[in-house]
C-alpha cells in the first residue's frame, strides 16, 4: 500500500521557518519525481515545488523562489519542504505528491502573528 505521511507543520510568526517532511512507503520512492502542493483556506489546490527523483533539478513557483527549498533522501525515503522567511499568504495544507497521482493527508502550515 502507498503511503505518503506529510509532518512537520504548525504555527509560525511572519518571518519564522518551518521544515516539512513526508515520509513515504509501499513504492519505488528513489525512482519518482515528487511535488508539494497546497490549499490556503478558501481558494484551489496551488502546485509549490517539484524535485526530480535523483534530486539533481528543482522547479518552484514564483512566489516561493528563494525562500523554499526541496529536497530529498532517498535512502530514507523522504521529502521535505524546508520554508524560510514564512509570510501570511503562505497559510495552507501542504501535500506531499507523487506524478502517479499518490497523496499524502496534508499537514497545516499557519503563518501569523
Amino acid at each position: 500500500e502507498v503511503q505518503l505521511v506529510e509532518s512537520g507543520g504548525g504555527i509560525v510568526q511572519p518571518g519564522g521557518s518551518l521544515r516539512l517532511s513526508c515520509a513515504a512507503s509501499g513504492f519505488a520512492f528513489s525512482g519518482h519525481h515528487m511535488s508539494w502542493v497546497r490549499q490556503a483556506p478558501g481558494k484551489g489546490l496551488e502546485w509549490v515545488s517539484d524535485i526530480k527523483n535523483n534530486g539533481d533539478e528543482t522547479y518552484y513557483t514564483d512566489s516561493v523562489k528563494g525562500r523554499f527549498t526541496i529536497s530529498r533522501d532517498n535512502a530514507k525515503n523522504t521529502l521535505y519542504l524546508q520554508m524560510n522567511s514564512l509570510k501570511p499568504e503562505d497559510t495552507a495544507v501542504y501535500y506531499c505528491a507523487n506524478y502517479v497521482g499518490h497523496w499524502g493527508q496534508g499537514t497545516q502550515v499557519t503563518v501569523s502573528s
